[in-house]
């Protein structure tokens, strides 16, 4: 996390996340999720229980000295550090986030690394910060020699997954990793405004304008927020898709619905954790997709295969004497 005053320094903040369900059969409890995500000696993790049990790591952070992203071509370096870690909900859905603050301006030549340890998760350009053309830049994705945070994040999916001790690599059900990259700007003499869109290849993009008095960092806890609820509802579709409804596959309907109701179906509680400032933001963003109908229309489903299919089964099993 940035320390108390950099935020002000910062005029753009980008960031990618990763999602997926945890390579366990069994959902980690407290204890095992703690020690799982223990990815720093020096630094304790953190648990919330209410409304759900939430785990989250110290923070990790990467030193980098690069080119950023442009959607015009043009030369920025930056340099300092990246700031990612990983959450657990309830022991059972897996997220790496990456993300930074950039300054407006920077020295027209690198500091000591002293100066850069000393704000993690900023970067500061070498010169003046095109901030419009990096953050367009940074969402159509990044060129050889450029940043890439999407790798970082990666890298601590990569860490936490060959923890071999605690994890059975047995999931109770196969699911895609998704990935979201944001991009967040202060709407100074505009109206705040948030896009959300998916490209053909499944990545999923956040645009956000964030009023004033909004801080940049507040932006990755709603868009780690939307990537796990996005996530929830590509698997969950996904399984139903082409779900055959038969009689005679009463026993294969139930292998399919019964993984989503015992790991996935209570996880759903957008906005749970978001400060007050940004919840207008995600009825913005979740609007227009409308992810909560959409959510509330696949969990009736769900419930009412399960119902149906184990109704019949039981109508074949024959009675007692």
């Amino acid at each position: 996390m940035n320390r108390p005053g950099l935020e002000a320094d910062a005029v753009l903040a980008c960031g990618e996340v990763r999602t997926c369900l945890l390579p366990a059969r069994d959902a980690l409890g407290e204890r095992e999720a703690v020690r799982l995500l223990r990815m720093r000696p020096d630094e304790r993790v953190r648990v919330s229980r209410h409304p759900n049990r939430l785990v989250v790591s110290p923070d990790v952070l990467t030193g980098v000295d690069c080119r950023l992203p442009t959607d015009t071509g043009a030369r920025v370096r930056a340099v300092g550090t990246v700031s990612a870690h990983a959450l657990l909900v309830e022991g059972r859905v897996l997220q790496c986030a990456a993300s930074f603050s950039l300054a407006a301006a920077g020295a027209d030549r690198r500091h000591p690394w002293g100066y850069y340890l000393v704000r993690p998760g900023l970067l500061v350009p070498v010169g003046r910060l095109p901030e419009r053309s990096v953050a367009r830049g940074f969402l159509l994705g990044h060129r050889p020699g450029q940043l890439d945070v999407g790798s970082i994040a990666e890298g601590v999916l990569a860490q936490v997954a060959r923890q071999g001790a605690v994890l059975d690599h047995d999931p109770p059900l196969t699911a895609a990793v998704t990935h979201l990259r944001w991009t967040a700007v202060r709407a100074v003499d505009e109206e705040p405004f948030s896009v959300f869109t998916k490209g053909e290849d499944g990545l999923r993009m956040v645009e956000l304008r964030l009023p004033p008095d909004v801080p940049l960092t507040e932006a990755g806890a709603l868009c780690v927020d939307l990537a796990l609820h996005d996530w929830l509802l590509t698997t969950v579709a996904d399984k139903l898709d082409g779900l055959r409804t038969h009689p005679a596959d009463d026993r294969a309907v139930l292998r399919v619905l019964q993984p989503l109701v015992d790991h996935l179906m209570h996880l759903w509680m957008p906005r749970a954790r978001l400060a007050p400032v940004l919840r207008t933001t995600w009825d913005a963003l979740e609007e227009t997709p409308g992810y909560s109908r959409q959510w509330n229309a696949l969990a009736q489903r769900v419930r009412d295969q399960l119902s149906l299919h184990a109704i019949q089964l039981l109508g074949k099993v024959p009675s007692g004497p």
